[in-house]
């Protein structure tokens, strides 16, 4: 791999396409005996090869279809449990220096309403969101050289964690998820308080990348791959990458991410700590959200979801709210193990109470539930909400995090925590109706602590929490 600093390119990326057409053209469509093998190799928690994969992706029979997601399922419940991670995006700008086909934060896109947010409007958007009893936040913005510059995003940061609600409630972690960043700019982020940095790839196809990014710094395809290398050289733990499912073969980038992912983890020991699978949707003035180049059935996209979970046991699998309630709840079964929840996709959303405004959006969304009425769902349909953030504030990060998330020991501190966290929800800000359910959950979830001292902790966490303390975490 070698860095030509002129053209600011590198000459050799570890994506082999060759080999991954090849995989896909030379595999048919495999029989009950190498499904199983597959799958039986899968619970082992070690993850897949490419090949095994391919004889995954190309799973169509129902029965087949099932046992992978059961499989999925189950490894996912192994790893974290059964419960299900919150968080809200928070847009600071829409200006954006790029055109990429597929947003509406377009330069081309000239009816957009351009937007970057003040600090005080940071303040207003983050109190509204901890009101919805939110504990995470993922800031994002455009890829702007303007006053909505890196620096200043730095500072948003801080205004975001400075905030309080009504409940004297704040936010307890913020992921970021910006442009690929210079080895200075990474060494800024480094001494900041945040978790993840995630850096969609958007398309690994070479040529389908260079058509979808006809202009701007994003046009340069190695400059995006290579960003967690930079990231993970200079002082990152936590790196989060996905793939815009739609622009290319959804086959071709399933097996991409899995190659990115083995790359990570051999390079550097530390894979992705979350993977995305975001659908294109539709976007103002974006011709291929329009027109949608390699249309993902639902069928398939819970297939790739459940192959994906397969593949790389210990990542957090993000589900976003550009999906319908009703496909969000299925893909839930499948390894899906964050999400966000009433999310907005425009700066000051939150303030404006506006959900798809097409002047302002990034994407259009299909679950345009609020927060409560996500996690009233999430706890029906028998899942855990959580609003953990122990990890990362306790230095379980990078391959410290890798070396209890890939045996599944993670669970030991995931499940106390997602059930002290949605403890700390249903007093503040349920109803009562809510509150029952999810004080029912909770008695029944505590049964499922493997360890008799931990399973006691959390009983006494979730009885201080209801006397008034906060924050209580393993």
């Amino acid at each position: 791999m070698v860095w030509n600093m002129n053209q600011k390119t590198y000459s050799k990326t570890f994506i082999d396409e060759e080999k991954i057409q090849d995989l896909l053209k030379k595999t048919g469509e495999p029989d009950d005996k190498e499904v199983d093998k597959v799958i039986e190799k899968a619970m082992l928690l070690k993850g897949l090869d490419l090949e095994d994969v391919s004889v995954l992706l190309n799973i169509k029979k129902p029965a087949q279809l099932d046992r992978l997601f059961d499989a999925a399922l189950n490894i996912k419940n192994l790893i974290y449990g059964n419960r299900l991670v919150l968080f809200a995006p928070l847009y600071v700008s829409n200006y954006c220096t790029n055109n990429c086909l597929y947003c509406g934060f377009r330069r081309d896109n000239v009816d957009m309403y351009r937007k970057c947010l003040s600090v005080d409007d940071i303040k207003e958007e983050t109190r509204l969101i901890l009101e919805e009893g939110h504990k995470r936040i993922l800031m994002l913005m455009g890829e702007e050289a303007g006053e909505c510059d890196f620096d200043y995003f730095l500072k948003t940061i801080d205004a975001a964690y400075s905030v309080k609600d009504s409940k004297g409630n704040s936010i307890r972690r913020i992921n970021i998820e910006i442009a690929p960043l210079t080895d200075e700019e990474f060494k800024k982020v480094s001494k900041v308080k945040i978790g993840t940095y995630t850096v969609f790839q958007e398309t690994y196809h070479q040529e389908t990348y260079k058509k979808m990014h006809p202009s701007g710094r994003k046009s340069d395809y190695s400059w995006r791959l290579y960003c967690m290398d930079r990231a993970l050289k200079n002082g990152l733990n936590d790196v989060g990458i996905g793939a815009l499912f739609g622009l290319y073969d959804y086959r071709f980038e399933v097996m991409a991410l899995i190659m990115h992912a083995q790359y990570l983890d051999a390079t550097f020991g530390v894979g992705p700590h979350t993977i995305s699978i975001p659908r294109i949707e539709h976007a103002q003035n974006a011709p291929a959200a329009e027109n949608i180049p390699f249309p993902v059935s639902d069928a398939d996209f819970k297939k790739l979801v459940a192959v994906i979970r397969c593949a790389v046991p210990y990542t957090g699998m993000i589900l976003s709210t550009r999906e319908s309630p009703q496909m969000r709840k299925e893909v839930f079964n499948m390894g899906v193990s964050q999400i966000s929840a009433g999310s907005k996709t425009s700066p000051g959303g939150y303030k404006d109470a506006i959900i798809n405004p097409e002047a302002e959006e990034q994407f259009s969304l299909n679950d345009t539930r609020s927060p409560g009425e996500v996690i009233t769902s999430v706890i029906k349909q028998g899942f855990t909400p959580s609003f953990c953030t122990g990890c990362y504030r306790l230095g379980r990060v990078g391959a410290d995090f890798m070396e209890l998330a890939k045996p599944g020991l993670i669970k030991l501190h995931c499940l106390p925590n997602a059930l002290t966290t949605l403890k700390e929800y249903l007093v503040d800000y349920a109803d009562e109706a809510t509150k029952k359910a999810g004080d029912d959950l909770i008695e029944k979830e505590l049964n499922d602590i493997p360890d008799e001292k931990r399973r006691e902790k959390t009983k006494e966490f979730l009885k201080r929490i209801e006397d008034g303390e906060r924050d209580l975490y393993f």
